[in-house]
């Protein structure tokens, strides 16, 4: 038996959370703002506490500075308990500065510092790879090295594209590579349909899921040839803040994936989950239990 259900790799980071009258700024020397804060954030993060809260067995690996915002990060997952191991690179931790209107929208301003040769040891990723029943890659470029081998292993792999348009080189990998893909439709601009037949033609994945945010998401899967769409879950919860939103939905529908539900099922938990993250402020502050997960789907 595996020892973890899911391996996440890649994809911890800071989050600089700023909220602002709207995302399309005056060109003005200053304007105030309420309280800026720094949070533990970006999309392995947020995957990874997502499935560790719904009582999933979950290791994380990733990449870290030997900085404060490092000391953040550990700081959290020793509190929450989530199984980290990290390698530290002396360009430092990520980060991102995130804007955030009043009707809970954001822009992610992200720091790559990485640099794009960057690798992560064999010997260093392959136990944890090999003692895993699924992996999660976030789309680090140095994520993608690891294909072979989860393939070779018999791992399953997802992955969450996020803002894809579609045709950029460097995505592809991940797109054609993963057993589950998840993406945005931010940047399709209504092509998504025929994005997710691409991936879905081209690749391996057994299922493609484009999240709309307010608008819903969609399915597409290999063994049912229509785009079917699946509306936004209603939890009566306040939308304060849309990040983390996407990363909650791909923990939830993992869960209920794992759980071998059908992936009807397993669209309506990520759903409910997403819409729970919503009801928070900051990147990832609060996860949904499995215990509330099963009371809004059986609602």
């Amino acid at each position: 038996m595996p020892q973890y259900d899911v391996l996440v790799v890649g994809g911890v980071g800071i989050d600089t959370i700023v909220r602002v009258p709207s995302l399309s700024l005056p060109c003005v020397d200053s304007i105030q703002v309420p309280p800026v804060r720094d949070y533990v954030g970006h999309t392995g993060n947020g995957v990874a506490l997502g499935c560790h809260a719904l009582g999933l067995r979950t290791k994380f690996i990733d990449f870290i500075g030997e900085d404060p915002q490092a000391a953040l990060i550990l700081a959290r997952y020793r509190q929450t308990g989530l199984d980290f191991s990290h390698l530290v690179h002396a360009s430092g931790t990520r980060r991102a500065v995130n804007l955030v209107d009043p009707q809970a929208r954001r822009l992610s301003l992200y720091d790559r510092r990485h640099p794009d040769s960057l690798r992560m040891p064999r010997n260093f990723y392959l136990p944890f790879l090999q003692a895993a029943r699924h992996a999660h890659f976030s789309i680090m470029n140095w994520t993608r090295e690891l294909y072979d081998n989860a393939l070779a292993l018999d791992v399953t792999v997802s992955t969450d594209l996020h803002n894809w348009n579609g045709s950029d080189d460097y995505h592809r990998d991940f797109a054609l590579r993963s057993d589950l893909v998840f993406m945005s439709t931010a940047a399709l601009q209504g092509r998504h349909e025929q994005v997710m037949r691409e991936v879905l033609q081209q690749g391996r994945a057994q299922a493609v899921i484009a999240m709309a945010g307010e608008h819903g998401s969609y399915l597409l899967a290999r063994a049912n040839p229509a785009v079917r769409h699946f509306a936004c879950a209603e939890l009566q919860r306040p939308v304060v803040d849309s990040n983390g939103a996407g990363d909650s939905f791909v923990a939830a529908f993992l869960f209920a994936h794992f759980q071998g539900q059908p992936l009807e099922a397993c669209m309506r938990a990520g759903a409910v989950a997403g819409a729970y993250a919503c009801g928070c402020h900051g990147t990832h502050e609060e996860f949904i239990t499995r215990e509330l997960l099963e009371r809004y789907c059986a609602a």
